[in-house]
Protein backbone atom coordinates (compact mmCIF):
# COMPACT_ATOMS: atom_id res chain seq x y z
CA UNK A 1 0.00 0.00 0.00
CA UNK A 2 1.00 3.34 -0.99
CA UNK A 3 0.57 6.42 2.22
CA UNK A 4 0.03 9.52 0.32
CA UNK A 5 1.26 12.83 1.86
CA UNK A 6 0.04 16.47 1.14
CA UNK A 7 0.81 19.81 2.61
CA UNK A 8 -1.86 22.33 1.14
CA UNK A 9 -2.67 25.17 1.50
CA UNK A 10 -5.54 25.80 -0.61
CA UNK A 11 -8.59 23.49 -0.06
CA UNK A 12 -10.17 23.94 -3.52
CA UNK A 13 -7.04 23.28 -5.45
CA UNK A 14 -6.51 20.42 -3.16
CA UNK A 15 -10.01 18.91 -3.99
CA UNK A 16 -10.09 19.25 -7.88
CA UNK A 17 -7.02 18.04 -8.48
CA UNK A 18 -5.51 15.86 -6.13
CA UNK A 19 -8.36 14.47 -4.48
CA UNK A 20 -10.13 14.28 -7.58
CA UNK A 21 -8.06 11.90 -9.33
CA UNK A 22 -7.38 9.45 -5.97
CA UNK A 23 -11.54 8.55 -5.90
CA UNK A 24 -11.05 6.10 -8.50
CA UNK A 25 -8.10 4.71 -7.48
CA UNK A 26 -7.75 0.45 -8.44
CA UNK A 27 -6.60 0.14 -4.89
CA UNK A 28 -6.68 0.90 -1.45
CA UNK A 29 -4.50 3.63 0.00
CA UNK A 30 -3.68 5.93 3.11
CA UNK A 31 -4.00 9.71 2.62
CA UNK A 32 -2.49 12.06 5.36
CA UNK A 33 -3.10 15.68 4.57
CA UNK A 34 -1.47 18.37 6.49
CA UNK A 35 -3.40 21.66 6.75
CA UNK A 36 -1.29 24.43 5.92
CA UNK A 37 -3.96 26.87 5.32
CA UNK A 38 -3.11 28.94 8.43
CA UNK A 39 0.55 29.42 7.71
CA UNK A 40 0.92 26.49 10.33
CA UNK A 41 4.40 24.82 8.89
CA UNK A 42 7.63 27.04 8.42
CA UNK A 43 8.59 24.76 5.51
CA UNK A 44 8.00 21.40 3.38
CA UNK A 45 10.64 19.40 5.36
CA UNK A 46 8.48 20.05 8.59
CA UNK A 47 5.68 19.15 7.29
CA UNK A 48 6.63 16.14 5.75
CA UNK A 49 8.79 14.96 8.75
CA UNK A 50 5.58 15.15 10.46
CA UNK A 51 3.10 13.35 7.97
CA UNK A 52 5.36 10.46 6.78
CA UNK A 53 5.77 9.92 10.45
CA UNK A 54 2.19 8.69 10.19
CA UNK A 55 2.33 6.54 7.69
CA UNK A 56 1.75 2.88 7.11
CA UNK A 57 2.13 2.00 3.82
CA UNK A 58 4.81 0.37 2.66
CA UNK A 59 6.07 3.50 0.21
CA UNK A 60 4.81 7.05 1.44
CA UNK A 61 4.47 9.13 -1.80
CA UNK A 62 5.15 12.93 -1.12
CA UNK A 63 3.07 15.24 -3.33
CA UNK A 64 1.50 18.63 -4.08
CA UNK A 65 -2.00 19.87 -3.79
CA UNK A 66 -2.46 20.41 -7.48
CA UNK A 67 -1.68 16.94 -9.23
CA UNK A 68 -3.74 14.74 -11.44
CA UNK A 69 -2.49 11.34 -11.30
CA UNK A 70 -4.89 11.11 -14.30
CA UNK A 71 -5.27 7.18 -14.09
CA UNK A 72 -7.25 5.19 -12.16
CA UNK A 73 -5.01 2.36 -12.29
CA UNK A 74 -2.23 5.06 -11.32
CA UNK A 75 -1.17 4.06 -7.71
CA UNK A 76 -1.53 0.52 -8.19
CA UNK A 77 0.92 0.65 -11.51
CA UNK A 78 3.31 2.61 -9.68
CA UNK A 79 3.75 0.09 -6.71
CA UNK A 80 4.31 -2.44 -9.23
CA UNK A 81 7.07 -0.53 -10.97
CA UNK A 82 8.51 0.17 -7.19
CA UNK A 83 8.64 -3.26 -6.45
CA UNK A 84 10.64 -3.86 -9.09
CA UNK A 85 13.51 -1.37 -8.46
CA UNK A 86 16.64 -2.36 -7.17
CA UNK A 87 18.19 -0.91 -4.11
CA UNK A 88 15.10 1.70 -4.00
CA UNK A 89 16.05 4.95 -2.02
CA UNK A 90 13.86 7.64 -3.74
CA UNK A 91 12.01 8.00 -6.79
CA UNK A 92 9.93 10.40 -8.70
CA UNK A 93 8.37 11.50 -11.74
CA UNK A 94 10.80 14.53 -12.52
CA UNK A 95 14.52 14.70 -12.74
CA UNK A 96 17.74 14.64 -13.96
CA UNK A 97 20.68 12.75 -14.34
CA UNK A 98 24.33 14.03 -13.74
CA UNK A 99 25.57 15.63 -16.66
CA UNK A 100 22.45 15.56 -18.65
CA UNK A 101 21.14 19.06 -20.62
CA UNK A 102 17.27 18.14 -20.01
CA UNK A 103 14.85 16.69 -17.70
CA UNK A 104 13.87 13.18 -17.75
CA UNK A 105 10.23 13.31 -17.25
CA UNK A 106 6.94 12.14 -18.90
CA UNK A 107 4.06 14.52 -17.05
CA UNK A 108 2.83 17.59 -18.35
CA UNK A 109 2.70 20.64 -16.59
CA UNK A 110 1.07 24.84 -16.72
CA UNK A 111 -1.85 26.02 -18.01
CA UNK A 112 -2.37 24.70 -21.09
CA UNK A 113 -0.81 21.70 -20.55
CA UNK A 114 2.86 21.23 -22.09
CA UNK A 115 5.36 18.30 -21.48
CA UNK A 116 8.23 18.89 -19.20
CA UNK A 117 10.58 17.14 -21.26
CA UNK A 118 10.73 15.96 -25.12
CA UNK A 119 12.62 12.83 -23.50
CA UNK A 120 10.07 9.99 -23.05
CA UNK A 121 11.41 7.08 -20.83
CA UNK A 122 9.18 3.21 -21.30
CA UNK A 123 11.45 2.38 -18.10
CA UNK A 124 12.85 3.67 -14.63
CA UNK A 125 15.65 5.79 -15.02
CA UNK A 126 18.47 6.32 -12.29
CA UNK A 127 19.32 10.17 -11.91
CA UNK A 128 21.21 12.44 -9.29
CA UNK A 129 18.06 14.57 -7.88
CA UNK A 130 14.34 14.82 -8.28
CA UNK A 131 11.71 17.15 -8.57
CA UNK A 132 9.42 18.02 -5.58
CA UNK A 133 6.12 17.38 -7.40
CA UNK A 134 5.54 13.93 -6.77
CA UNK A 135 7.93 11.81 -5.30
CA UNK A 136 7.97 8.36 -3.10
CA UNK A 137 10.10 7.19 -0.39
CA UNK A 138 10.14 3.28 0.96
CA UNK A 139 8.90 3.20 4.57
CA UNK A 140 11.85 1.36 5.94
CA UNK A 141 14.38 4.07 3.94
CA UNK A 142 11.98 7.14 5.48
CA UNK A 143 12.68 5.21 9.10
CA UNK A 144 16.46 5.56 8.40
CA UNK A 145 16.67 9.28 6.94
CA UNK A 146 13.99 12.05 7.03
CA UNK A 147 14.47 15.73 5.36
CA UNK A 148 16.86 17.96 6.47
CA UNK A 149 14.72 20.90 8.21
CA UNK A 150 17.95 22.96 9.15
CA UNK A 151 19.28 23.13 5.23
CA UNK A 152 15.88 23.21 3.53
CA UNK A 153 14.30 25.31 6.04
CA UNK A 154 11.85 27.11 3.02
CA UNK A 155 9.81 24.96 0.11
CA UNK A 156 12.24 24.47 -2.26
CA UNK A 157 15.20 21.46 -2.83
CA UNK A 158 13.62 19.21 -0.13
CA UNK A 159 13.72 16.56 -2.58
CA UNK A 160 17.02 17.30 -3.84
CA UNK A 161 19.05 17.40 -0.55
CA UNK A 162 17.40 13.69 0.40
CA UNK A 163 18.43 12.20 -2.96
CA UNK A 164 21.71 13.47 -2.87
CA UNK A 165 22.27 12.42 0.95
CA UNK A 166 20.09 8.97 0.34
CA UNK A 167 22.82 8.26 -2.51
CA UNK A 168 25.84 8.99 -0.36
CA UNK A 169 24.20 5.71 2.04
CA UNK A 170 24.36 3.75 -1.37
CA UNK A 171 20.42 3.69 -1.98
CA UNK A 172 19.62 4.46 -5.79
CA UNK A 173 17.33 7.44 -7.17
CA UNK A 174 15.09 6.73 -9.81
CA UNK A 175 12.36 8.56 -12.57
CA UNK A 176 9.58 6.54 -13.32
CA UNK A 177 7.85 6.29 -16.35
CA UNK A 178 4.61 7.34 -14.68
CA UNK A 179 2.26 10.34 -16.47
CA UNK A 180 0.10 12.72 -14.38
CA UNK A 181 -0.52 16.65 -15.31
CA UNK A 182 0.82 19.16 -12.33
CA UNK A 183 -0.69 22.27 -12.74
CA UNK A 184 1.80 24.49 -11.77
CA UNK A 185 4.07 25.54 -13.96
CA UNK A 186 6.98 25.11 -11.42
CA UNK A 187 9.13 27.61 -11.74
CA UNK A 188 8.08 29.47 -8.49
CA UNK A 189 10.99 30.48 -6.18
CA UNK A 190 10.20 32.65 -2.65
CA UNK A 191 12.80 34.49 -1.31
CA UNK A 192 14.65 31.59 0.63
CA UNK A 193 15.52 29.93 -2.62
CA UNK A 194 19.08 31.11 -2.37
CA UNK A 195 19.70 31.01 0.81
CA UNK A 196 18.76 27.02 0.77
CA UNK A 197 20.63 26.49 -2.11
CA UNK A 198 23.81 27.63 -0.63
CA UNK A 199 23.26 25.66 2.72
CA UNK A 200 22.62 22.79 0.07
CA UNK A 201 26.07 23.33 -2.10
CA UNK A 202 28.16 23.58 1.46
CA UNK A 203 26.12 20.56 2.83
CA UNK A 204 27.25 18.29 -0.45
CA UNK A 205 30.85 19.40 -1.62
CA UNK A 206 32.73 17.61 0.13
CA UNK A 207 30.61 14.23 -1.66
CA UNK A 208 29.49 16.32 -5.14
CA UNK A 209 31.77 18.14 -7.27
CA UNK A 210 28.35 19.69 -9.08
CA UNK A 211 24.76 19.43 -8.76
CA UNK A 212 21.96 18.70 -11.18
CA UNK A 213 18.43 20.07 -10.31
CA UNK A 214 15.39 20.79 -12.65
CA UNK A 215 15.87 24.43 -11.84
CA UNK A 216 19.41 24.70 -12.71
CA UNK A 217 22.99 23.12 -12.00
CA UNK A 218 25.48 24.19 -9.84
CA UNK A 219 29.31 22.98 -8.69
CA UNK A 220 30.03 23.04 -5.26
CA UNK A 221 33.27 24.55 -5.04
CA UNK A 222 32.33 27.95 -5.56
CA UNK A 223 30.34 30.02 -3.71
CA UNK A 224 27.30 30.99 -5.64
CA UNK A 225 27.65 34.68 -6.23
CA UNK A 226 30.66 33.68 -7.91
CA UNK A 227 28.65 31.27 -10.08
CA UNK A 228 26.21 33.82 -10.87
CA UNK A 229 28.70 36.61 -11.75
CA UNK A 230 31.39 34.51 -13.48
CA UNK A 231 29.16 31.77 -15.36
CA UNK A 232 31.89 31.09 -17.73
CA UNK A 233 33.77 29.64 -15.21
CA UNK A 234 31.41 27.70 -13.30
CA UNK A 235 31.07 26.18 -17.42
CA UNK A 236 34.62 25.63 -17.63
CA UNK A 237 34.96 24.04 -13.82
CA UNK A 238 31.90 21.93 -15.12
CA UNK A 239 33.55 20.87 -18.31
CA UNK A 240 36.43 19.49 -16.54
CA UNK A 241 34.80 17.17 -13.78
CA UNK A 242 33.09 15.75 -16.69
CA UNK A 243 36.26 14.64 -18.56
CA UNK A 244 37.36 13.61 -15.50
CA UNK A 245 34.35 11.95 -14.37
CA UNK A 246 33.81 10.01 -17.65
Amino acid sequence: MISIVCVYNNEEVLNDFLIKSLKNQSVNYELILMDNTTGNFSSAASALNKGGKKAKGKYIMFVHQDIDLESSEWLEDTEKTLDSLENLGIAGVAGIAKWDEDVTSNITHDIPPERVSERVINSPVEVQTLDECLFIIPRSVFEILKFDEAVCDDWHLYSVDYSLSIKKRGYNVYVIPSNLYHRSPGDSLSDKYEISLKKLLKKHRNNYNAIFTTMGKWVTIYPLNVQARLPWLKDKTMKLYKRIEK
